[in-house]
């Protein structure tokens, strides 16, 4: 469960914001909820198509330029150096397509994710010495490189870091440091991915007069991938680069993008940064995660199309392939939590396990994320040596976390959502403790949110207002697909789709009625029934069939009305943490320790199921909020231990089943009631 908040709605700033722009009510609604309320703001987010600010505002641009033109014009051999991720290797091809449009002397080169790992490495350095580099201009890495950099330049090679990474306490002696971050960069914009800076270092070597609108025709297709594959911000440059990308991608003007769209099946569907992200960028993922990258950038650097579609049939193989490892990694630590609950107690999540592929590591920590709303760190062991991927919930810096933990750490970088490490085995349960005590230095530590634009009266929902939508175009991290509210709505009835494998619900409330779609959730796994009154987060599309114009409503989350989401996410943190021996107050104590009526209500509920296969969040509501859900938690743990239910709660799902116990079974006799009796008595 994540906390549910709805976004403040300024109503006057809004009808302000309709009548001077003439926009449709929703539309100035969302800008204001979203802060977007200046001229100035409201144009750039809505119509700005080409306006990039001067990339010599960026510290040490200006050297940059210098030595690369000086290698350009020498005829040195330049090496791009980039990074195995969709950002990586459309920053790769960008600046070596322009390096070799101009008639540079240069080279690119993709680190493997499995032998090398992220960033500069010595062997790599070693090997282009002997292809006689010059210099190497890093793309979307470098800013974590210190070491390597002055290898570099022992054996006479110099280097231009271009990154978009948090620079660590001392910047690299590098020739120049293009990093939007370092203390003393005085750019406006700070939210460029690295193809975003790369392109921002083309500009600068096509001089203060050079054609932008000519540069965003040739690049921003590459651009866009790389900035929706990073999740950064789609606002400022940002959303003009996805937005000429886009148009660039679905007029196929690259031959390797377009055949990895029509190889994904994209080719007759029209193009968002959604589908961009979700289709697109795992697939030149894919390969760097299993193997080399350098098929991905010979996709957008080639002009043959036989060889395009060649690569582009590989790369959804190997996308095929993560998907498998992945589901692999998620079933081992599914086992892993079902046998240890205690694993995902903390306040971050840190879980490790034997040669687990370090391509896949980071998916599987936003899929754990997502479950449990909590920073998670996925480490892979291979004897002495492990690697991690970790991803965050808005509100926590998990890099911070990470610097904090350095002396336990080979290697590490990142930014604030996301980190990538590298340790001794041997330090692993040492990281988890030391992380684990950073993290509980914060009293506030934050709940994963799921952010509600503003509540919606199922009554207003037309094809119109859907349509207005397209205004802010594209979405993506920043500028989200708009989630509305649809509170206190009535389930009237329960329909199975594609065998049950969707579900389509219709809704009412008062006297409005509608459908919603509940893609992947069969009617077995739906933890509600007719009648109930529940609230739903929604996205809203339109659909078009035999002429017809409808609305979808596309279920993203469901909980019961009567839920406090935020109480429920109070009592469950006050529950780990005693179960994990953080000190409570004799208040936070008494919040989850149960009564002998307590445990008779649930217990008379699970019988009267027989089995319970839901997850246990929803007993609150079955139980008319008469227990908290940090008691609930205690009773189930109890019953288990005391052997009257039989219960696991993993990943996926939970089980409860009660068992057949003759005899009396004292409920004082349960470890966990005990210690929360002698708890209770020293407090």
């Amino acid at each position: 469960m994540k906390l549910w908040t709805v976004s403040k709605l300024n109503k006057a700033e809004a009808l302000e914001i309709q009548n001077k722009y003439n926009l449709p009510p929703i539309i100035a609604m969302l800008l204001q909820i979203r802060n977007i309320k200046s001229a100035e703001e409201i144009e750039d987010f809505l119509y700005n198509e080409s306006q990039i600010n001067s990339p010599f505002e960026i510290k040490d641009m200006d050297r940059a330029v210098t030595r690369i033109k000086r290698a350009i014009d020498s005829g040195e051999l330049i090496c791009v150096y980039g990074d195995y991720d969709a950002d990586g290797v459309t920053s790769t091809a960008l600046l070596y397509s322009y390096l070799d449009a101009v008639g540079a002397n240069a080279m690119y080169y993709i680190p493997s994710r499995e032998t090398e790992g992220y960033g500069m490495n010595v062997s790599a350095v070693d090997f282009l010495k002997e292809k006689g580099v010059g210099l190497i201009v890093t793309v979307d890495n470098g800013i974590a490189a210190a070491r390597e950099i002055d290898y570099a330049s022992s054996l006479g090679i110099d280097t231009v870091v271009t990154d978009h990474h948090m620079p660590q306490e001392t910047l690299p002696n590098a020739y120049a440091v293009v990093d939007l971050h370092r203390a003393d960069c005085q750019s406006r914009f700070k939210e460029l991915c690295g193809a975003g800076v790369a392109f921002k270092l083309v500009m600068a070597l096509e001089g203060e007069y050079g054609d932008v609108d000519s540069l965003l025709d040739n690049y921003a297709d590459l651009l866009s991938i790389g900035t929706i594959g990073d999740i950064v911000e789609l606002k400022g440059e940002n959303r003009v680069f996805v937005k000429r990308g886009l148009q660039s991608i679905e007029n196929g003007d690259r031959v390797g993008i377009a055949a990895l769209v029509s190889g994904s099946g994209l080719a007759d569907r029209k193009l968002s940064a959604g589908n961009v992200s979700f289709t697109l960028v795992p697939r030149i993922n894919a390969v760097g995660r299993l193997e080399s990258s350098g098929k991905s950038v010979e996709l957008l650097l080639t002009d043959d199309e036989v060889t395009a579609n060649e690569i582009s049939l590989e790369l959804c193989e190997d996308n095929s392939q993560r998907k498998q490892l992945e589901t692999q990694i998620l079933e081992e630590i599914d086992k892993q939590i079902i046998e240890n609950p205690s694993l995902v107690y903390d306040r971050i999540i840190v879980i490790d396990g034997e040669n687990w592929h370090q391509g896949v590591i980071g998916i599987v920590a936003s899929r754990v994320k997502d479950i449990y709303g909590k920073p998670t760190i996925i480490i892979s062991r291979s004897g002495d040596t492990a690697k991690a991927s970790g991803r965050s919930v808005e509100g926590f810096s998990l890099c911070d976390a990470v610097f904090a933990c350095s002396d336990l750490l080979t290697h590490y970088g990142g930014h604030p959502m996301a980190v990538g490490l590298s340790l001794d085995s041997s330090n692993i349960d040492a990281f988890r403790k030391k992380i684990n005590r950073y993290a509980n230095s914060f009293s506030d530590m934050p709940f994963d949110k799921l952010c509600i634009e503003c509540k919606l009266n199922p009554a207003f929902i037309n094809v119109d207002l859907v349509q207005s939508l397209s205004y802010l175009q594209p979405f993506g991290a920043g500028n989200p697909t708009p989630v509305f509210g649809l509170y206190y709505m009535t389930v009237d009835d329960i329909i199975p789709l594609s065998n049950n494998k969707h579900l389509k619900l219709l809704l009412s409330r008062n006297n409005a009625r509608l459908y919603a779609l509940y893609f992947f959730m069969s009617s077995e796994q739906f933890p509600y029934k007719k009648g109930d009154v529940l609230d739903f987060a929604v996205t809203l599309d339109t659909n078009e069939y035999n002429g017809n114009i409808s609305v979808s409503v596309i279920i993203k989350a469901v909980k019961a009305s009567s839920d406090d989401t935020e109480e429920i996410l109070k009592s469950k943190r006050i529950f780990e943490d005693f179960c994990i021996g953080k000190p409570l107050t004799r208040q936070q104590l008494s919040s989850i320790t149960p009564s002998r009526d307590d445990f008779a209500l649930l217990y008379r509920f699970l019988k009267s199921c027989g089995k319970y296969e839901f997850p246990c969040d929803t007993l609150v509501h079955k139980l008319d909020n008469r227990l908290s859900f940090g008691k609930i938690k205690v009773i189930l743990k109890a019953m288990s231990e005391l052997g009257l239910i039989s219960y696991s709660e993993g990943l996926k799902s939970g089980f409860i089943a009660v068992n057949n116990v003759s005899g009396k079974v004292s409920l004082d006799s349960s470890p966990i009631i005990k210690k929360l009796n002698e708890e209770c008595h020293c407090e």
